[in-house]
């Protein structure tokens, strides 16, 4: 027995409203239903993640999270060092799917041997830098709310990138929200659109046309990935590079699609891939020359916590801005100590791990399993 090897591996669910809800084509969330998988150690560490399920995208409940990590995951991995990664990692690919319940596990190991090393997770994985800049998600909603709503992120927090739900049906409702943003913003702001899949290819190429004088930056997963033929049709006339996102859930998927031409950039979510798997990804995606862009998960604090994390660990992921700021539209959170976002970046935490510490409080008062 060491002082690495696991102990417990615990599947907490929670539940933390919204001020208000996300809406994008895919579906809505007003509440964090949320899974804080938290890892001990024979020497007692303890490693936190969140696993946010998302039914409508990857089929993963919160129900369902604690039960394959209590009745599959946890009985395989325990009694094993944190360290054997590798082993662990196969371990858990023996039952096919569950990604974000993978995630978190994995995440929650790195935040042990972070705090066993006396390192940060970030400088764990790279240490490129120690700070991203933000981008913030906009949901569906009228013109001006969504302008207003940017307007306030870029006066409060120096925001000034910003990724704008489409996918809607006529296309002319969001076409008129990008035209807004666009003026109302001006030039220096960001903008990119993300579809959810929610458009055929025909749609998002007459969006696209109709945007073609904004300035748009990226185009994120417009229509489904198995419209095959007709997504390939779109990507080889998208004047951006064209990103794909629930699409490419493992390397696999990444393969798919960059080499099959269905598209030329990739989101990276630590929710879905975690540490481990986000790195593969990384390396694969730049060994192929492609973009990528840390991705959002409707993530609360404790998962923007671990996107920061990886994506200031390395260039290719600190390049671009983050999408690191829809925790701020929810009522409370777990953390201890809030994440600040200023100056429009947001930094990660210095301390051994992931730095960060659940209140014991709040999770007993939000937990749904009393």
């Amino acid at each position: 027995m060491t002082d690495l090897e696991i102990a417990s591996v615990e599947a907490i669910p929670y539940s933390i409203p919204y001020r208000k809800p996300l809406r994008f084509a895919s579906g809505e969330v007003t509440h964090a239903e949320h899974v804080l998988i938290r890892v001990r150690t024979r020497g007692g560490l303890v490693g936190v993640a969140d696993a946010p399920p998302r039914p409508f995208t990857y089929g993963e409940t919160q129900a369902g999270v604690i039960a394959v990590v209590e009745s599959l995951f946890a009985p395989q991995i325990v009694g094993v060092d944190a360290d054997r990664r590798d082993l662990i990692r196969q371990r858990l690919h023996r039952t096919v799917g569950n990604p974000v319940a993978k995630a978190a596990i994995d995440m929650a190991l790195w935040d042990v041997l972070g705090q066993a090393w006396s390192m940060p997770v970030h400088r764990l994985l790279g240490g490129f830098t120690d700070t991203l800049r933000v981008s913030h998600m906009l949901g569906f909603d009228t013109p001006e709310a969504m302008v207003t709503e940017a307007n306030r992120m870029r006066d409060v927090y120096g925001i000034t990138t910003f990724k704008v739900k489409v996918g809607r049906r006529p296309i002319d409702a969001d076409v008129e929200v990008v035209r807004a943003l666009r003026q109302t913003l001006g030039d220096k702001a960001e903008l990119y659109v993300d579809g959810n899949r929610g458009w055929t290819p025909s749609e998002s190429a007459r969006a696209l046309e109709q945007l073609s004088d904004v300035g748009l930056t990226l185009a994120e997963e417009l229509c489904p990935a198995d419209d095959v033929l007709g997504r390939r049709w779109l990507v080889n006339r998208c004047s951006v590079p064209f990103v794909a996102d629930e699409s490419v859930s493992t390397p696999a998927e990444v393969t798919r699609e960059l080499l099959g031409g269905s598209a030329t950039a990739i989101s990276i979510k630590t929710a879905r891939t975690g540490f481990s798997g986000s790195k593969e990804i990384l390396h694969l995606a730049t060994g192929l020359g492609v973009e990528v862009v840390m991705g959002n998960q409707i993530d609360g604090q404790l998962g923007t916590a671990c996107t920061v994390a990886f994506g200031a660990a390395h260039e290719a992921t600190s390049s671009r801005a983050g999408e690191l700021s829809n925790f701020l539209d929810m009522s409370d959170d777990l953390l201890t100590e809030p994440l600040e976002i200023i100056d429009g970046h947001l930094t990660a935490r210095t301390g051994p791990g992931l730095g960060v510490t659940v209140d014991p409080d709040k999770l007993a008062h939000y937990r749904t399993d009393n």
